[in-house]
């Protein structure tokens, strides 16, 4: 065997290994269920029917409570997250972005719109203010809107898309059809143009250049880049001055949601615009998120790498696997969260709203991707 031949094979030995593990452990799992249903002991041990309220709580259990238990005062939110103030009376305040190319957001919720010669492209239609932006276009120019470009398939960044009137043409990544075909839902119109990897579209003398990056938030969810502008428009990635919004923002794919965060802060913007919060971002916000990524993955590989299984658990529980990782998993989770609380609780709005979810989605992640 020559030295290639010889790396090769210890690889694939290693990952026969690892494979064997992973199928004595469901093996093992799946015994201690049999055992369990053989027995009967979790079912019979003392005829109860419903949990029994415990009446302490974990071990060095987090100042911020978990989830499911009421904070009277979430955490002051840093004045660095913050951004411009919306006026009530309007319900919505418009940037401008340069060259014709507008962010309109309610502070909670953003989209975009390109004003060309002949007509304005829409990006996106939350339908949170969706019917302000034919307003908001109007103050600007008499052109029609004659594009709409979803970034992806959610309701709450495109279910505003009727709002608009008219019938301009819808463009998405082919995933975004898919799963709109699947959603059948009248307020989201299905795209008229749909693409796989890239589309750039050139209305006038504007151009935006549309591109699929893979899987991370979900399928289908786009990049969108002015270059004229330099503005880079990604939704639900990166939250500038935040916390991601609950288990990283749904993240279908944790690792790859880490991965596109880190792409869009090697790649040539000046001003990203997120889809949600205040204001738009920077390349100082992304390394911030970044940073914070790899520390709650830190956070969670360590405290599922110390934890004992099964401590303080009731005992006549043991025959319940269920049982047993919740009690094994809520104390990791609270490790996590007790790691990352001093360096991160002033530095990132609504820290407290959700840091236990990262926890949670990040010891998951760690466990089963």
């Amino acid at each position: 065997m020559n030295e290639r031949q010889v790396r090769s094979a210890s690889i694939a030995n290693s990952q026969k290994t690892n494979l064997r593990r992973h199928q004595i452990a469901y093996l093992c799992l799946i015994a201690v269920i049999i055992g369990g249903c053989v027995n009967g002991a979790y079912a019979q041990s003392n005829g109860s029917t419903s949990p029994t309220p415990g009446k302490e709580s974990y071990p060095n259990m987090p100042a911020i409570p978990p989830i499911g238990v009421k904070i009277s005062k979430y955490l002051e939110v840093p004045s660095s997250s913050l951004g411009p103030a919306i006026d009530p009376a309007k319900g919505y305040r418009v940037q401008d972005l340069g060259s014709g190319l507008y962010m309109i957001t309610d502070n909670g919720y953003q989209s975009m719109f390109l004003v060309y010669d002949r007509g304005v492209v829409v990006m996106d239609a939350p339908p949170s203010f969706a019917a302000h932006i034919p307003e908001a276009i109007a103050k600007i120019t008499d052109k029609p809107i004659t594009h709409l470009i979803y970034s992806h398939s959610h309701a709450d960044h495109i279910g505003g898309a009727k709002a608009l009137g008219g019938h301009p043409i819808i463009i998405a990544h082919a995933d975004t059809l898919r799963l709109l075909k699947r959603a059948a839902d009248p307020n989201r119109p299905l795209p008229t143009i749909s693409f796989a990897d890239k589309y750039k579209l050139r209305v006038g003398n504007q151009v935006l250049d549309l591109s699929y990056h893979g899987n991370a938030h979900e399928p289908g969810n786009i990049f969108i880049y002015a270059p004229s502008q330099r503005v880079l428009m990604v939704i639900d990635v990166v939250f500038p001055g935040w916390m991601p919004w609950r288990r990283f923002a749904l993240a279908q794919d944790i690792p790859a949601y880490f991965t596109q965060v880190e792409e869009i802060g090697k790649m040539d913007w000046d001003t990203l615009v997120g889809g949600h919060v205040a204001r738009t971002g920077t390349h100082a916000d992304v390394q911030i998120q970044v940073e914070f990524d790899r520390d709650v993955k830190d956070a969670a590989t360590k405290a599922l790498a110390t934890t004992t299984l099964g401590v303080g658990l009731n005992s006549a529980d043991k025959l319940n696997p269920w049982a047993v990782f919740d009690n094994y998993i809520d104390r990791v989770a609270a490790q996590c969260v007790n790691t990352l609380t001093p360096k991160w609780s002033n530095k990132l709005g609504g820290f407290d709203v959700y840091i236990w979810d990262q926890c949670y989605a990040m010891e998951q992640s760690l466990r089963i991707e």
